[in-house]
């Protein structure tokens, strides 16, 4: 990545916003912080419907949002509603508080979706630098395991006990961070010519359906990677504090255990480049979903054998910090500027279909208890994996797309 260009500039401000946005001293008890204040299995996958439902109705509105007004006014919303979000979790002591606190987290996320990929994507074509995506994009997100790092020690230690005032504390201190990630936001700068247009919302739309319809294998992938990311990622994280609990490990030690796969995550997100550079994309996605696949299966399976979660646990930590940039590198490859964050977004919303739609039938599941979750979670995470991936001709990164009337739609 060459220095002094706006690629470099912009990465850089999304790393430390994703540091001080993304961190949350809350995150290593979050669940048992859900079971103290009440909430059942049941209600913690409701709680993820309502964050679903919000990204649901919210992408493809804020995907034009940023489209027409640029990344810097669209992650200041985003990180605005965030902050008003965490600050109900201080007054939550019943089921509706957490719902709405959800629905409005879930809603501030949509500022960001696809509106940081098309500011970096476009930023790096600055530079004829946009083959780096994927290295670019491992970078900003190692920001997140650095700021995990740190809060899940903090975390954990300050609420051994598990104690409500602790909890608040908790709280308190990711308001404070987020305050500073208000402030960096204002740091970004645009692309000279970006994906943010002044264009007519519906003309945007149409543009990215069309997009979408053009290159199958745009959502073909996206499928891939969702379908694997609900059951390893979104459904996971809730479930694996009970898990290490059953297995026999103290509140604090699994502040530890997150701080040691923040570690591997930041050093598998820098590695990307030289993944990249000597395994194709195709099989890293292959291979990094059959392994979460066997992660969630032998969680479900053995839960009570510590070695087993543990393992379990670090394999799919990794997995998550690997999928990600190498699906942005190869998503981003076929949308064209102009409607980048109105396409990604249009994306997300069957992203949260399926979320409704896995939350939904785990929550049934749930009723017997998180082993059984997590066997389900794997054979969903199967499904994804077994869907098919071609390679990207990076030449369809350049084509422009023809904003024709509604007439030829």
């Amino acid at each position: 990545m060459r220095k002094q260009t706006l690629a470099s500039h912009n990465i850089r401000m999304l790393f430390w916003i994703s540091f001080f946005g993304t961190i949350s001293f809350l995150q290593p008890v979050l669940t048992l912080f859900y079971f103290e204040r009440g909430l059942t299995s049941s209600d913690i996958l409701i709680v993820l419907m309502f964050w679903s439902g919000a990204v649901l109705i919210g992408e493809v509105p804020t995907g034009i949002f940023a489209d027409r007004f640029g990344a810097k006014y669209s992650f200041l919303f985003g990180s605005m509603l965030k902050f008003l979000s965490i600050v109900l979790l201080l007054f939550a002591y019943e089921p509706w508080m957490f719902f709405l606190y959800s629905f409005i987290n879930g809603f501030s996320v949509t500022f960001f979706s696809g509106a940081d990929e098309a500011l970096i994507y476009d930023s790096l074509k600055e530079s004829n630098e946009e083959n780096r995506m994927d290295r670019a994009m491992g970078k900003i997100q190692s920001a997140s395991f650095i700021s995990m790092l740190m809060a899940v020690l903090f975390g954990s230690y300050l609420a051994k006990d598990l104690a409500d005032s602790q909890f608040n504390l908790l709280i308190i201190l990711g308001l404070a961070f987020h305050l500073i990630e208000l402030l960096l936001i204002l740091g970004v700068r645009q692309p000279a010519v970006d994906s943010f247009q002044k264009e007519n919302p519906f003309s945007q739309i149409k543009s990215g359906l069309r997009v979408i319809w053009q290159a199958p294998q745009l959502l073909l992938m996206f499928l891939n990677v969702t379908l694997v990311f609900i059951p390893a990622g979104a459904v996971y994280q809730y479930f694996d504090q009970p898990l290490l609990l059953n297995a026999g490990v103290p509140v604090y030690w699994i502040g530890v255990f997150y701080a040691v796969s923040a570690i591997l995550g930041y050093i598998a997100s820098n590695s990307i480049g030289w993944m990249t550079s000597h395994f194709s994309r195709m099989m890293l996605m292959n291979l990094s979903g059959l392994l979460a696949v066997g992660g969630l299966l032998i969680s479900g399976l053995f839960g009570s054998s510590l070695w087993i979660v543990l393992g379990a646990f670090f394999l799919l930590r990794l997995v998550r910090s690997i999928r990600y940039p190498i699906y942005s590198q190869l998503s981003n490859d076929l949308i064209p500027s102009g409607i980048r964050a109105t396409t990604i977004s249009l994306l997300s919303i069957v992203d949260s279909v399926l979320d409704l739609v896995v939350f939904g039938v785990l929550s049934t599941i749930a009723l017997k208890g998180y082993p059984a979750v997590l066997i389900g979670c794997s054979f969903i995470a199967l499904l994804g994996t077994l869907l098919p991936i071609k390679p990207v001709k990076t030449k369809k990164a350049k084509q422009k797309v023809e904003h024709s009337s509604p007439s030829k739609m």
